[in-house]
């Protein structure tokens, strides 16, 4: 019993070391946060109002919002979700235009036209209210 007390108190500290990071873009249309531990990081985007062609085809069975959610790990490729969403109000930091921010395994870039980022593996996003890419 000792030892499966003291193997599941060891995993604790693990658990509580992962950091959450938010920010958002200054006309708050893309929200993001980002999440790390020691060993990984991901992020997930959001963008509120959005124009144009879709990043990638609606699913079959997606039968959610499309097109509006972004996540990606820091290694592989970067993936539109089929999730609700909504605007969230409070907490996220201000990414201002011009900015470029690295954590994690990611680097995003926020510019009049858009949110960029990419991970270790040069996979990532493009976002703005007319164009939204995956690469």
């Amino acid at each position: 019993m000792f030892r499966i007390l003291t193997v599941c108190l060891g995993l604790v500290p693990q658990i509580a070391t992962a950091d959450v990071w938010t920010f958002e873009t200054p006309s708050e249309n893309i929200q993001c946060s980002v999440g790390e531990d020691r060993t990984s990081s991901d992020i997930h985007c959001v963008i509120i109002n959005r124009h144009g062609a879709l990043a990638a085809p609606r699913p079959a069975g997606c039968n959610s919002n499309w097109g509006h959610s972004f996540y990606m790990a820091d290694r592989g490729f970067a993936q539109v979700l089929c999730e609700p969403f909504s605007r969230n109000r409070d907490g996220f930091d201000r990414a201002e235009y011009g900015v470029t921010g690295q954590f994690g395994g990611f680097t995003c870039h926020s510019s009049k036209k858009g949110l960029e980022c990419r991970n270790l593996d040069g996979h990532g996003f493009f976002l703005s209210r007319a164009r939204q890419t995956i690469f």
